[in-house]
């Protein structure tokens, strides 16, 4: 089973046990939330149609920094430099679970037989 998910702006396709790393969520290394912005379900060739219950837990494991990432902009023959740089705080979540809502049964309509047979 697996699921794509969206946090951060971004889509990531995760499943049981899944490390990714993210934008930095809220939350210390331990804690757990709940990501409610489903896009897909996948269960056995099994595509879920009803998204808006279906629930991804996942754990914090670790808040970082990416990799520097340096702007250089410039303009030929003009004089004009810039140098800048930044770095992203990122963190790192581990998929606990995804929660499936179990479907229910339909129920029978049965139609009374008698108010057919006196109508």
């Amino acid at each position: 089973m697996y699921a794509i998910i969206r946090c951060g702006g971004q889509q990531y396709k995760v499943s049981k046990g899944d490390e990714i790393v993210v934008d930095q969520v809220k939350g210390n290394p331990g804690d757990k939330f709940d990501i409610e912005d489903v896009l897909m379900l996948r269960d056995d060739h099994v595509v879920a149609n009803n998204l808006d219950k279906v629930k991804v837990v996942a754990s914090v494991t670790e808040h970082f920094r990416g990799d520097k990432v340096i702007v250089f902009k410039y303009k030929a023959k003009k004089n004009y430099r810039r140098k800048n740089g930044h770095r992203s705080y990122l963190s790192k979540i581990k998929i606990e679970d995804i929660k499936v809502p179990k479907a229910k049964a339909a129920k029978k309509e049965e139609e009374p037989k008698e108010a057919e047979a006196t109508a």
